[in-house]
Parts: structure tokens; C-alpha cells; sequence
């Protein structure tokens, strides 16, 4: 019934193995790849025609975690997995982004690839091990695909390279400083094809380090791959590319020179305007059955392509009078909205970020509901790109894949540099509007936060740039590597290269390769030149604010925090929360408690703080033997009175200890609610106070003078 393949092998602790054949067998391709005990179903289906018209090509990529994976139930009121989370949808673009230039030039047929966690062993993590499955499933469909690629995760622990680190240990990073790297790799036999990290000052060499460490590590999975395609790869589709050199050569005859001219233009509106322009100009000058050709796209994309390039590489010319290391002019304007926390304008060239740092407390953390368990984040980064950044008209909608990529960018970024939640006991929320863009608006994002934390008053250990490159690379093997690329340079050049990091080092680096042959020489002069545009941008940001300010704004929370012992936590709160609920509205300060007895108070009034801060400490702490204390009387009795002093604690005062006299009652000189000075003198043997009124100067709250001394 079943024609199984099965291949296995050992990959560094772990075993992996592909199999097909058995599940999912109306799919073009089906894998389930397992490590450990994480498995992975990825499935490819592709249309055998494609539609009319189109002139892209339509790849869609889903990744799917299922809470059965882990033995898990969904959270919330609707039990079912739902939108995709942020990690699910992180995931599906590290597979897409390395898959999609493999397709052979001119394939504009529909592909479906869908990935599902089936099996969680909580050690490896699912979102290597559904790259390998979709790489496999893709390799085996017959799809023209031109893979397979292999894939994998590095660690940097004690100056060695570590493949394949466990969930817990790339869990909260930050928190982990023996760890200093989450770096994911794809590529193929000759080539890295993905790059994907969040790094602590890592040197530029450790980087390369890392990602040639990963290069090598993933050879025997695309060998494995490559075994299992022997022996259930299916006929490879018939597909051949397009051939519109006859086309390419009318439109290059209809408008090459006045596309030159338009790309000639400074003004990035102005060179927009007049491509078009000129785009329309020679659909016109073609005929008929000219324009009605499927590759007419194709073919008007390469012309553009071949005039910026050419003269990229040939002259060290690009399309905005700028050298290849040249970064635009930088304008960078803190604290300009007044009832923020911390606000920063960042201005490069055509690319605008407005960022907002907003400070919260220990409520507005994040709490994420994750296959591995529930935790809490108290950073989070938020990024829009709204139409009008570029001049357009559009849909508003909810952030979409790419607004929550480039978030996430940023958020890796800044990650390395933020203090201690126990130095800093603040929720920071981070929002990057993105109000104009015209190449690397997520490196725009990365330098707006850094600057609006610093204009909130958050102590960052150093201030973190980022920039964005490009590369131009001709078929003679020429190359020009570009420093912070234009969005047109994004979009006809070959590679994608993000580097973040302070003077000390990267703290996140984003690399993505549209063509094969990117070599290890080639990445390392791209690096040494992103490290000298990232020093030339910190430069440019220090004259605005060189470190966090030492006063936080009016409008934002103070927070102090105190530890209690865990036996007392239940003091705090009281029977249904009664006590805590209590210390809130009568001080007015936010108060919350950890399981680890860490309390934080939080008011932008110092004196809620106080009072909040003054009776928790009354129900914590323990009185001090010997210790002058002012308190109420709350009962008299015929031998003395009760007299609450500390907190919610009574002691009595004997009717020996009132005064210097014998006292009839102590009701002669006591009355209940009376104010009194009253010291500590110990506890009997049943644990009891025993307090003295008559050893303290009701008047000054000081120890009385003997007879003696007067």
C-alpha cells in the first residue's frame, strides 16, 4: 500500500531522518523530517500551468506549529491554533527567503509549501528541522528547483562554535551571558543562500567564523537530501525557461537611452516619475503582439537591471551621485514629542524613522504562549510601514509578514545592549513609524530605538547602529559591494546584507542571497565595509546623544523595587488579594509581586512610591530589639496596653512600664488611639512583645535621661 523511503544519519548529537512516502501522498512532495523526537511534515504542491498574465512568481510559504506537538492545549477562550503567531510567521520567511531564488529563472507557476510541527521534544528546535522537510519535499516533487539546500542553528558558547544548540539554551539570550549567538544558516553545496542572528558584540571575524562553521555543518544533510531524491524523486517537471531575447532587444531598441537618463535622476520621486514614464513610453513603441508577451515584465526589469548595474561595477557609479561606501546624509533629532518617554526623528537620505520609546511596569510584559511553555518578554519592538513612506496609496491593515520580519530585525539588534531587568525593572516598548523609505528602513528603526531608549532614560551599555549592503556581482566574477543600499539597489542587486552592532561589535546580522557563488572573500570585505559604515553612523548619532539621560520624563513611571522573603508573600497579598489591594489604593502606586519575592512599585509620584514602599515593609520586616518605635494604643486592660507599633504588629506596654510612678490604672494617663513613643524591650518566653513607654521621651521620640543625667 505504502512505498516508504526512509534516510538516516548522525548529526551532531542527534539523529536525523527523512522519510516520504507513506503520509500525505496526493502532495507533489512529502517529508517528515525528524531530530531527536521533533518531526516536521512539510508538503509541496505546485500548479502545473501558469496563470495568464502574471509576471511574478507566486511562492507561498506556511509554517504551522500545533500545540498537540508539545502534548499542549491552545490558551485563551478559543482552543484551536489560530492567526499564525510571530514565530510561525518568522519561520515561513527564513524557509522562503532561501528557497526562492533556487527556482529556476522565468518558473511563474503557483507553489505551495506547507510545513507542520508534528512532534516537539522541547531540545531541538522545529524551525531548522522544517527547513531541512521543505528542502527535501521540494527536491523530491520535481518541481524546477534548484536545491536542495541544507540548514542548521550555531551557537557561540566559551569561544567554540556549537551546532545545533537546545531550545533552552538560545531561550531569552539576553539573560544568558555564557551564550553570545542565535545564528541560522541555509545554503546549498557551494554556497550560503541565508544568514539569520542575534549576536552580543560579536567581532566581525567570529561572525564569518560562524556562518563558514555552518556552511560546513550542513553538507551531509544536503548529501542525505540528496540520497533520498535518488530513490523517490519524482520525473522532473517539463519546464523551460523563457526566451525573450528577441523581445529584450525591441525594448532595449525602444528606450534603453531614455531609461538611462531616468535613472540619472538624484531625486528619488523624480526618477520614479520619469521610469515610469518611460516604462509606458516603450510598451508603446512595441507592437501589439509585443506588448500581450508574458516575459514583456521580464524583459523591462532586465534592462533596468543591466543599466544600474553596469555602471555600479564598471565606473563605481550609482544612481544617486554616491561612491559605493558613501552613507546618505544623516539628520537625527531627539525628545521632539512632549508627552512621550523617549522619542528620536532618524533621518537618512530618503529613509525616515520616527520611534517612540514608551516605559511601562511588570504588567505590560509580554506573555508569549510558545511550544516550549509560557514566558514573559518586558522588550518588545513594533514596526509600521505605512503607504504614504513611499508616496503610494494602499490598504491599511494589520502588520503583515514583512512589518513583523523587519520588527524583529530591530529587536535582535538592540537586544544586546539593554541593561539587566534587575538593574532596570521596566516593560520597554519600542515603535518604529516609518514615514519615508527608500532603502533599509529596519536599520532606520534600529538607530531610532537606540536613540529614543537613550532620550527615555534607559542606561544602554553602548549605542547600536545599523546598515544595510548590497552587491552587484557580474558573471566574470566583478563584484561592487554597496553601502547603505537605495530600495532600488535592494531590488536589481544580489544580495541583501543588514549589519547591526555598537564600536565593540555585531549584535545582529540579516543576510539573503539572490544568486549562487557568494564567496567567503566576498563576505568578508562586505563586513569590514558595513563595520566602517556602522562607526561613520554611531559618529553622526553621538552629536545628537551620546548616552541615556539622567532624568526620565514627567509622564513616565518610577519604579523601585525591594525582595521579600518568599514566606512573606503571602502577608503581602493577603486572603483574595484583600492586603495588596489595600497598599494600591491607599497609596496610589502599581504594585507587583513575583514568585521569587521581588516586588515592584511603580508611580510617577516619588510619594506613592514611598507609602506603598513604607507599608509593605511594615508587614515584612521584623521589629528591631532595642528599637524606639512610634505607635497607637488600640486596647487598655487592667495590667497595661495593647499598643500597635510596627505594621499590623501589637506589643504591650505592662502598666510597670507606662511611667516612672505607680499608676492606679492604666487608663489615668492612656486613652484608645493615643499616639506614644515605645521601645522595644524583647519577647517573653511565648514569643510575646514586651514594649516600654517609660524608658523614651514621650515628647522627642529619644531614649529619657536618667535622674542622674539631668
Amino acid at each position: 500500500m505504502f512505498n516508504e523511503v526512509k534516510k538516516s544519519m548522525q548529526w551532531g548529537q542527534e539523529t536525523l531522518t527523512l522519510e516520504t512516502g507513506k503520509v500525505a501522498r496526493q502532495a507533489d512532495g512529502s517529508v517528515i523530517a525528524t531530530l531527536g523526537e521533533t518531526s516536521v511534515m512539510a508538503n509541496v504542491t505546485f500548479a502545473k500551468e501558469p496563470k495568464p498574465g502574471q509576471d511574478f512568481f507566486p511562492l507561498t510559504v506556511h509554517y504551522q506549529e500545533k500545540y498537540y506537538a508539545a502534548g499542549k492545549v491552545p490558551g485563551g477562550f478559543f482552543k484551536r491554533e489560530a492567526r499564525p503567531t510571530e514565530k510561525e510567521t518568522l519561520t515561513a520567511r527564513l524557509i522562503d527567503r532561501p528557497i526562492r531564488p533556487l527556482f529556476v529563472p522565468g518558473f511563474k507557476h503557483e507553489v505551495l509549501v506547507m510545513c507542520t510541527v508534528l512532534s516537539h521534544d522541547l531540545v531541538n528546535d522545529p524551525d531548522m528541522v522544517a527547513m531541512i522537510a521543505a528542502s527535501a519535499a521540494l527536491t523530491i516533487s520535481g518541481v524546477p528547483f534548484m536545491g536542495p539546500i541544507g540548514a542548521c542553528r550555531v551557537g557561540f558558547c566559551d569561544g567554540e562554535y556549537v551546532l545545533n544548540p537546545d531550545v533552552a539554551d538560545m531561550d531569552q539570550l539576553r539573560l544568558n551571558p555564557e551564550q553570545r549567538l542565535d545564528l541560522v544558516v541555509a545554503g546549498t553545496k557551494d554556497a550560503v543562500m541565508m544568514v539569520e542572528s542575534e549576536a552580543y558584540e560579536l567581532s566581525e571575524e567570529e561572525m564569518l567564523g560562524a556562518v563558514t562553521f555552518a556552511h560546513e555543518q550542513i553538507q551531509p544533510v544536503i548529501d542525505l537530501i540528496i540520497d533520498l531524491a535518488e530513490t523517490a524523486a519524482k520525473e522532473p517537471f517539463d519546464f523551460q525557461p523563457p526566451e525573450y531575447s528577441e523581445l529584450l532587444a525591441a525594448v532595449k531598441a525602444a528606450g534603453e537611452e531614455q531609461m538611462r537618463a531616468a535613472y540619472a535622476i538624484l531625486d528619488k520621486q523624480e526618477r520614479t516619475s520619469k521610469v515610469s514614464e518611460v516604462r509606458a513610453a516603450i510598451i508603446e513603441a512595441l507592437t501589439e503582439e509585443q506588448r500581450e508577451d508574458a516575459n514583456l515584465g521580464s524583459a523591462l526589469k532586465k534592462l533596468e537591471s543591466s543599466i544600474l548595474r553596469g555602471d555600479v561595477v564598471k565606473n563605481g557609479k550609482r544612481i544617486d551621485g554616491r561612491s559605493t561606501t558613501q552613507v546618505r546624509p544623516i539628520n537625527v533629532e531627539t525628545g521632539l514629542l512632549p508627552r512621550t518617554h523617549g522619542s528620536a526623528l532618524f533621518t537618512r537620505g530618503e529613509t525616515q524613522g520616527l520611534v517612540v520609546t514608551t516605559l511601562g511596569t511588570g504588567e505590560d510584559e509580554q506573555i508569549i504562549d510558545a511550544l516550549h511553555g509560557n514566558f514573559r518578554s518586558n522588550f518588545l519592538l513594533h514596526y509600521n510601514f505605512p503607504p504614504y513612506s513611499v508616496g503610494e496609496v494602499g490598504r491599511v491593515s494589520g502588520p503583515g509578514r514583512r512589518e513583523i520580519g523587519h520588527g524583529k530585525l530591530a529587536w535582535r539588534a538592540l537586544q544586546a545592549v539593554l541593561p539587566a531587568p534587575t538593574d532596570f525593572p521596566y516593560t520597554i516598548r519600542i515603535v518604529s513609524e516609518i514615514t519615508e523609505s527608500n532603502g533599509s528602513s529596519s536599520m532606520a528603526s534600529v538607530c531610532g530605538g537606540s536613540l529614543s531608549m537613550m532620550d527615555a532614560g534607559v542606561p544602554l551599555k553602548s549605542a547600536v547602529a545599523g546598515v544595510a549592503m548590497g552587491l552587484v556581482l557580474e558573471e566574470d566574477g566583478s563584484y561592487a559591494i554597496l553601502t547603505d543600499i537605495l530600495g532600488d539597489e535592494d531590488h536589481l542587486g544580489d544580495m541583501d546584507f543588514k549589519v547591526a552592532g555598537t564600536e565593540n561589535g555585531i549584535t545582529s546580522l540579516q543576510m539573503d542571497i539572490k544568486v549562487a557563488g557568494i564567496t567567503p572573500e566576498i563576505m568578508k570585505n562586505a563586513l569590514a565595509q558595513a563595520k566602517d559604515g556602522r562607526m561613520h553612523i554611531l559618529g553622526e548619532m553621538g552629536k545628537a546623544l551620546s548616552a541615556g539621560r539622567q532624568e526620565f520624563s514627567a509622564h513616565a513611571p518610577r519604579i523601585e523595587t525591594m525582595q521579600v522573603p518568599t514566606d512573606k508573600i503571602r502577608e503581602v497579598i493577603g486572603s483574595g488579594g484583600k492586603v495588596i489591594r489595600e497598599i494600591v489604593e491607599v497609596s496610589g502606586a502599581k504594585v507587583d509581586i513575583n514568585d521569587d519575592g521581588v516586588i515592584k512599585i511603580a508611580s510617577p509620584n516619588a510619594e506613592a512610591i514611598q507609602k506603598a514602599y513604607d507599608m509593605i515593609y511594615s508587614i515584612v520586616a521584623e521589629p528591631e530589639e532595642g528599637k524606639i518605635y512610634k505607635g497607637k494604643v488600640v486596647k487598655i486592660v487592667d495590667f497595661g496596653a495593647f499598643v500597635n507599633f510596627f505594621g499590623k504588629r501589637d506589643g504591650l506596654v505592662h502598666v510597670s512600664q507606662i511611667e516612672n510612678r505607680r499608676l492606679n490604672h492604666p487608663s489615668d494617663v492612656l486613652k484608645e488611639g493615643q499616639e506614644v513613643w515605645v521601645k522595644l524591650l524583647g519577647f517573653d518566653d511565648r514569643g510575646k512583645v514586651k514594649l516600654s513607654m517609660k524608658v523614651v521621651d514621650q515628647e522627642t521620640g529619644e531614649m529619657a535621661k536618667k535622674d542622674d543625667e539631668a
